[in-house]
């Protein structure tokens, strides 16, 4: 399968317990191109790699998202493990971009996240820019063409650019939106600074619902939580993807374009449980790690830590 690498089960290591005490010894590896994939009544959830930042090259931002996905691999091995017998969590490799030729990428993102779905297994993808969110979307909506998917994006920015003349990582939601006769959009986290004048109007033009991140705080909980449940009652699945240069650099320096301005802990943690638990998410993604630029794994160890909190959420 051109574009794709198997689970690597040398990062699955640490505390060797033999009572599945850490999450390492629980993780099953399966080579998508080789293994079947268990079709389980009980949960499951799939950890997809998005070994990716030719988005990033060509938005002319800093290289190294594609180191992304092991190295949270690495930070979740050794987290103590809390969860049930009867949920599984399965490592299904990567799909990479060793030939610039992000389309191609993108294609086989699309199909490897609608063929977890159909086997229900829940996708968690690990970016990589955020160029992934048009295929990720786009796997999505091969499982449900009928239905409408809504896209709640933790972000500080909108990633609305039109396309020149090729797709980046700063464009990936006004291709869907050009792309799709529904387009329901909610961004959290926004900042002024880090998006100009025509993003904002195009972000107007779509009928984008976002809160700025003046506003997305705990002390605005009431107002925030009120704007998801009345999105999420609109549509019938959500797609949740999670951009960690939204948070403020305090907590995620390791990211592709950081910010001091960004949201904090408690905002996000309290609003992806809310989302977690509205039973219609169908997919989550993490994405724009850079450890190229992090600082003692702190912005791994989030990632890692956001992730495991998820699949207890769910």
């Amino acid at each position: 399968m051109q574009h794709y690498q198997k689970p690597n089960t040398k990062l699955w290591a640490g505390r060797l317990s033999n009572k599945q005490l850490y999450l390492h010894e629980k993780i099953t590896c399966i080579d998508l191109k080789n293994d079947i994939l268990p079709k389980n009544k009980e949960k499951s959830f799939a950890l997809l790699g998005y070994a990716c930042d030719e988005g990033v090259e060509r938005n002319k931002g800093r290289i190294g998202a594609k180191e992304g996905p092991d190295t949270i691999r690495k930070m979740l091995a050794s987290l103590s493990n809390h969860f049930s017998d009867d949920i599984s969590i399965f490592d299904v490799g990567n799909i990479t971009c060793e030939d610039k030729n992000l389309e191609e990428t993108q294609a086989k993102t699309t199909d490897c996240i609608a063929s977890l779905i159909d086997n229900n297994v829940f996708p968690i993808v690990l970016g990589g820019g955020h160029d992934l969110a048009y295929a990720h979307y786009n796997g999505i909506k091969k499982q449900f063409p009928n239905k409408t998917i809504g896209i709640i994006n933790l972000d500080a920015h909108f990633d609305l650019r039109k396309v020149e003349s090729q797709g980046n990582s700063g464009t990936p939601f006004y291709q869907i939106a050009k792309e799709n006769n529904v387009f329901k959009y909610l961004c959290l986290g926004i900042q002024k600074a880090a998006n100009n004048q025509e993003l904002y109007k195009t972000a107007n033009k779509l009928n984008v619902q976002y809160i700025e991140n003046t506003q997305f705080s705990i002390h605005n909980k009431v107002h925030v939580f009120n704007t998801i449940k009345n999105f999420i009652a609109s549509v019938d699945h959500i797609y949740l993807t999670i951009d960690i240069d939204g948070f403020s650099s305090i907590y995620a320096p390791g990211v592709s374009a950081p910010s001091p301005m960004g949201f904090s802990i408690d905002i996000a943690m309290e609003t992806i449980r809310l989302i977690c638990e509205s039973d219609i998410l169908a997919s989550v993604d993490l994405v724009e790690l850079n450890p190229k630029y992090d600082i003692d794994h702190c912005t791994s160890k989030l990632a890692a830590r956001l992730i495991y909190n998820i699949i207890n959420w769910l």
